[in-house]
């Protein structure tokens, strides 16, 4: 069994050190652990510093592509490299590396795909209390639409089995967090928390420069996804809101009408008609938009295969 930790960074050769330094070589149930760094286009020599402190392999991205990005290009190089299971952790020194073998333990004991480690934001001094709060909510929303019980979805320390890499695609280049539960819990995958610990914060969040776009980013993210694999669902509701209003207009029409004063609120039955057509033109983009979804399920299932025998080789 082959463990490997990667670790996406972007100009941490300031924290960096500290992380490799605690990673730890043994991990119970493994046979061996290797350490990823995945350089998003630093500037200040993080590869070459991930090299001299030990880091096993070393993948250099020749610009900055994103979080979300250096995290699905680390996936693929963990799977090339056959790792059983995947750890995930920050390169800013945020989580405690002590907790890997609690995090790893629910997919080697074959009780979950992905394990996000729960760092229970309460506790979390650094974070504003509209921060928590944000998180909390965002957190929430993923577990409705994800179908899953994750208590803090934003967490990027996680565990994944090997199947549940090969099932994940990344389609955002900002985050990845809200987007591989919400993906993984529509996929069958089995998702589950550990509560997990964190360091003294060294450094702000860049993901998080301003609360108003990451509530936004993370917002369009969550939609995006949502609609990707509820789509009828999602469009059946909107066109219903409409087609209920100009229904009721309609009967309003026909009420006047019916009691000689339907000359008087012609009005309603052209608004009334706006509605209808608005409802049922929203239903057929439903239709349309499942349609592409499907196509986009079997797309997706023939890229797990291809990685089945890429990688499986």
């Amino acid at each position: 069994m082959k463990l490997i930790i990667q670790i996406p960074c972007f100009n941490e050769a300031r924290t960096l050190p500290d992380v490799l330094r605690d990673l730890p070589r043994t991990v119970p149930g493994f046979d061996s652990v290797e350490i990823l760094v995945i350089d998003d286009g630093s500037t200040d020599g993080t590869a070459d510093l991930a090299r001299g402190q030990g880091a096993d392999h070393v993948i250099r991205l020749p610009e900055n592509r994103g979080l979300a990005t250096a995290f699905g290009r680390g996936l693929q190089e963990c799977l090339r490299r056959s790792a059983d299971v995947i750890v995930n952790t920050d390169g800013d020194n945020q989580y405690r590396a002590e907790d890997i073998p609690e995090l790893v333990r629910p997919v080697l004991e074959g009780k979950a795909d992905m394990v996000v480690g729960d760092r229970r934001i309460d506790t979390i001094r650094h974070f504003s209390a509209l921060k928590k709060r944000l998180q909390k909510m965002g957190s929430w929303v993923v577990r409705w639409a994800s179908g899953t019980g994750v208590p803090d979805a934003t967490s990027g320390f996680r565990a994944l089995s090997r199947e549940a890499a090969m099932h994940l695609v990344v389609f955002s280049s900002y985050t990845y967090t809200l987007e591989t539960i919400i993906q993984a819990g529509r996929k069958g995958l089995v998702v589950t928390s550990v509560p997990v610990r964190t360091n003294p914060q060294q450094r702000e969040s860049r993901l998080i420069r301003s609360l108003p776009v990451y509530v936004l980013q993370s917002a369009i993210t969550i939609l995006r996804i949502f609609i990707m694999y509820e789509a009828l669902r999602v469009f059946l509701t909107l066109g219903t809101l409409p087609f209920l209003a100009g229904a009721a207009l309609v009967a309003r029409f026909f009420y006047f009408y019916l009691i000689g004063d339907g000359a008087g609120h012609v009005q309603s039955l052209v608004i009334a008609t706006l509605l209808v057509v608005l409802g049922v033109q929203t239903f057929l983009l439903g239709l349309l938009a499942d349609l592409i979804a499907r196509n986009r399920h079997l797309s997706e299932e023939t890229n797990y295969r291809l990685k089945k025998i890429e990688f499986d080789r």
